[in-house]
């Protein structure tokens, strides 16, 4: 027992040493933390004041910096986020075209050898118009501007040599524009199965000022003048457009109302029926009433040569005050049928036609007859270049085979034509589109327009120019 007594005090007598070191650790090791907590103490109440304001300092912490810089780029993101939002469904196309045309003397109504430029601005706007159920609608602007009249040529049926010429009537001083269409369309799925995005047959109902050839005798070779055939006898039915039966305002536009029914449930062979209501006229400017309209029904489809695609329209129109087609200026009904076709051939090659037959009315001709051809530039390594080539004829009416040695439309005593219509009006139309770049094209034109008015006695009009065109 003595033995372990003695023991056991040199045993702590040895261990005290020890653990007064093993203190000393620890009450210095508490002195760090409390040092270390302190400090992130005040570090936090510096960050804490730090992100009291949204401004930068470069005596902010760091960590403050870096806390602000996501949170103003996470902000950022959902600013653009929203605008993007705000913008979805929004469309805008515009576009720049500009025709030198060039004419000799004894082609023109003055006499003199003619070079004439002239420029054409287009905008569209379109916009989301809401929705009705499973409707949806649309709201479609368009603004046109420009300024020069273009050449002017002596009597002929075509109406011009350049369909891209605009200008208000205030003249060439003044190139303010007009807002040429303002349109809503609600398209109406008619559902099956109850699903909108499962539909395969649609309504399209759209009324406000149009154009009627947005929607009626389309063409996917020859519809586009600021890019395709100048001559007006190439981008619409000649009836309709150079012989006045549709009557629109005198910049080609009419308060309307269409109803239009779309099937797709084949592919590649969709089809529609459209019918249409615009004012003529005094109608067609807002001076005057609407009774008597434009009215023009369509039936259209699509169809497959040989695995390529192609489009076939046929159309028929009655028009309530067909004096713009009358070369006599004395109101008359008009009406008549029409046929536009355009079928890819090859993957390079484009035929278009399209027949107009007058039915009724008193006009200078009453047959027209468009076909022609557009070849892209694949063959010679230009895909995005094309050419272009259309004949037309348009044949002289027997009325005024008749009356055109005679008629004295305006009254003043004189005959307004004072030569004997007798053969049928031919165009030629060539050009090159040549594609400089996504945004810019160059068109080289060359027009030949023989018999004139029907006049067999007249030389042959010949015409050159150059478009160029900017859009996007």
């Amino acid at each position: 027992m003595k033995h372990k007594l003695i023991a056991a005090l040199l045993a702590a007598g040895f261990a005290a040493p020890v653990l007064a070191n093993d203190m000393a650790a620890v009450l210095a090791e508490m002195k760090r933390l409390s040092t270390r907590i302190e400090t992130l103490e005040k570090q936090n109440k510096d960050m804490e004041k730090a992100l009291d304001t949204q401004r930068l300092s470069e005596k902010e912490p760091e960590l403050v910096t870096r806390l602000k810089a996501v949170e103003f780029q996470t902000l950022s993101m959902q600013k653009q986020a929203r605008q993007i939002e705000s913008l979805e469904g929004i469309t805008v196309g515009a576009s720049l075209t500009g025709v030198l045309q060039k004419v000799g003397a004894r082609d023109t109504a003055s006499g003199a050898e003619e070079a004439r430029a002239n420029y054409r601005g287009d905008i569209s706007v379109t916009l989301p118009g809401g929705e009705m159920g499973n409707a949806e609608g649309k709201i479609f602007a368009h603004f046109r501007f420009g300024q020069g009249a273009g050449i002017g040529l002596r009597p002929t049926y075509t109406s011009t040599a350049n369909s891209t010429a605009f200008q208000t009537s205030a003249g060439s001083d003044d190139s303010f524009g007009i807002l040429a269409q303002a349109w809503y369309q609600l398209k109406i799925p008619l559902l099956d199965d109850g699903l909108k995005t499962n539909a395969r047959e649609h309504l399209h109902l759209t009324a406000g000022k149009i154009d009627p050839f947005v929607f009626f005798d389309q063409n996917g070779a020859a519809d586009d003048e600021s890019a395709k055939f100048m001559n007006n006898a190439f981008v619409h039915n000649p009836l309709l457009d150079s012989g006045g039966d549709i009557r629109a305002d005198a910049y080609g536009f009419a308060p309307g109302a269409i109803i239009k029914y779309e099937n797709s449930r084949q592919k590649g062979s969709e089809w529609a029926l459209s019918l249409g209501a615009f004012g003529s006229g005094p109608g067609a400017n807002f001076s005057g009433s609407l009774a008597h309209p434009f009215v023009i029904a369509q039936a259209e489809t699509a169809a497959r040569f040989n695995y390529l695609p192609g489009n076939y329209r046929a159309y028929l129109w009655r028009n309530g005050r067909g004096r713009g087609a009358t070369y006599d200026q004395i109101e008359r009904k008009h009406s008549g049928i029409g046929f536009s076709a355009d079928q890819k051939i090859t993957d390079d090659v484009t035929l278009f036609g399209r027949y107009g037959h007058q039915l009724k009315g008193t006009v200078r001709f009453d047959r027209a007859l468009t076909v022609g051809a557009e070849l892209a530039g694949n063959p010679w390594g230009r895909a995005a270049d094309s050419i272009g080539l259309a004949l037309s004829a348009l044949r002289t009416s027997a009325d005024f085979r008749r009356d055109s040695l005679t008629i004295d439309a305006d009254a003043d005593g004189n005959a307004d034509f004072g030569y004997q219509a007798s053969g049928s009006e031919k165009q030629l139309e060539l050009y090159y589109r040549f594609k400089l770049n996504s945004k810019v094209e160059l068109t080289p034109d060359f027009q030949l327009i023989r018999q004139p008015g029907g006049n067999a006695a007249a030389p042959t009009v010949k015409v050159l120019g150059l478009r160029a065109k900017v859009g996007f």
